[in-house]
């Protein structure tokens, strides 16, 4: 039996992270994955939806081309070419992970890995006799799937997750219900509506968007409503049947009980934890609801057995796994841990763009922190204006004594390559007139965050 330094069960974001990581630190690794490297994020994912996207957002410029003299006409939108052309993009990336892992002496197993006793694991390749090898450390990032709630009919065959989506098993259709208002539903109701299907969001709680701040829900839904995506809030789906070769949905909402119809109904409700046969029978960590519970090195309740990722990660984010992983393969390594994870930034890909990081000024409240928010619409930045974008905002937060930069939220174009801006200054405990000082190109949308700085300064000074 080969034994090695560590063993890795999963092939996404966290398990070649990890994987490269122990490489580095000169641990031998080996890597277990049953389907394709890279995981959910470059193939069923993040990588594959926000190519999607890109489309739809040349699609939205194509559609914009009249009001600048040039005359466009577009008879259809091939939809199953643009999954094919998403598919090569995570294929280019999917191959470039193997290159590195190769590179690196690291050795992948082909197959579904199961934790047996003594830090074995068996590999279920479809072969008789399976294969097993053993690690000193064991790292289990087995990921996540998406989560299908208990409602009646959702298994009427015209239900679809976003692998199904990103998998290509359906690509034409004319409407669509998504049921979930959060990140991975608005992102999917913008390509859908770009390329032509009726979408209509059902979310059960008061706002789209609803783990982020309420002006971002609030607008998100009104650039929806202009663009022709329904949403509606407060919605509780009681139920879906098929009927006619379409589905249809039951929810109650301001208590009424409505049904809509549409070919097929998208469940975007979240993803959940994937333990199924990742553990041989008598082999059981604790657990903290559906993840394994892990203390702050990562560690399991097992000895010598670590879990990170979405299998374990109250925030399921690739660059929150990534992260994780090469903190853990330092823990193993016995090297100080290289990443700082207090502080995560996240980003939705709609069009404006969103990402936040850190605290509003309510969520400072809450910590007990006195805060204030300041703010700059960007009706009249250069950029935004060129480029006809939606109604965009950029606000941040500082604590009022020390006038110290807490978070910022965005709605913006390019707001996810900006808002590292603010990252740092969080980290790094910047004030309010040091992030002044700076002098930002022009004309960019970034500059607009100085409007937001003065305003919130401004405040501060009252």
């Amino acid at each position: 039996m080969k034994e090695y330094d560590v063993v890795i069960i999963g092939g996404g974001p966290a398990g070649y992270e990890a994987a490269v990581s122990s490489a580095h630190y000169g641990l031998s690794a080996a890597l277990v994955e049953k389907r394709d490297i890279g995981g959910t994020c470059v193939n069923r994912g993040c990588i594959p939806t926000k190519a999607l996207l890109y489309h739809s957002e040349r699609i939205a410029d194509a559609q914009k081309l009249d009001m600048f003299g040039v005359k466009t006409y577009a008879e259809k939108v091939d939809r199953a070419a643009l999954l094919a052309e998403s598919e090569q993009v995570a294929a280019g990336i999917r191959g470039n992970i193997e290159e590195l892992l190769k590179s690196l002496n690291i050795d992948i197993y082909r197959g579904g890995g199961c934790l047996q006793a003594d830090h074995v694991v068996q590999i279920d390749d479809g072969q008789e006799a399976p294969v097993q090898i053993r690690g000193k450390n064991i790292i289990l990032a087995a990921g996540a799937v998406p989560s299908l709630p208990p409602i009646p009919g959702i298994d009427c065959g015209r239900v679809l997750t976003s692998d199904d989506i990103l998998e290509g098993r359906v690509t034409d259709m004319d409407s669509l219900i998504i049921i979930g208002g959060g990140v991975i539903g608005v992102e999917l109701a913008g390509y859908f509506n770009s390329v032509g299907t009726g979408v209509t969001i059902l979310e059960g709680l008061d706002r789209l968007l609803p783990g982020m701040d309420k002006e971002i829900g609030k607008n998100v839904k009104t650039i929806f409503k202009k663009e022709g995506i329904e949403s509606v809030v407060k919605a509780v789906v009681t139920g879906i049947r098929e009927e006619d070769g379409q589905a249809v949905v039951t929810y109650s909402t301001k208590n009424k009980e409505l049904e809509i119809k549409a070919d097929y109904v998208l469940c975007a409700v979240g993803r959940r934890p994937l333990t199924e046969g990742l553990f041989a029978d008598g082999i059981s960590p604790e657990m903290d609801g559906r993840r394994v519970r892990v203390d702050r090195d990562f560690q399991t309740s097992l000895p010598g057995v670590y879990a990170i990722g979405d299998l374990a990660a109250k925030i399921q984010l690739e660059h929150v796994a990534a992260a994780q992983a090469r903190n853990c393969a330092a823990v193993i390594a016995g090297k100080e841990k290289p990443v700082d994870e207090s502080l995560v930034p996240s980003c939705v890909y709609t069009s404006p763009e969103i990402a936040c990081v850190g605290m509003d000024a309510e969520e400072a409240a809450a910590a007990g922190i006195e805060a204030v928010d300041g703010k700059a619409v960007l009706f009249s930045n250069g950029r935004t204006m060129i480029s006809h974008s939606p109604r965009s905002f950029i606000k941040i937060t500082a604590e009022k004594s020390s006038r110290r930069i807490l978070g910022a939220r965005l709605m913006c174009e390019r707001a996810s390559d900006i808002i590292s801006e603010f990252t740092e200054a969080v980290f790094a405990g910047r004030t309010v007139e040091q992030m002044l000082s700076m002098i930002r190109p022009h004309p960019t949308y970034e500059e607009a965050a100085a409007d937001a700085l003065r305003d919130l300064a401004a405040r501060l000074d009252k």
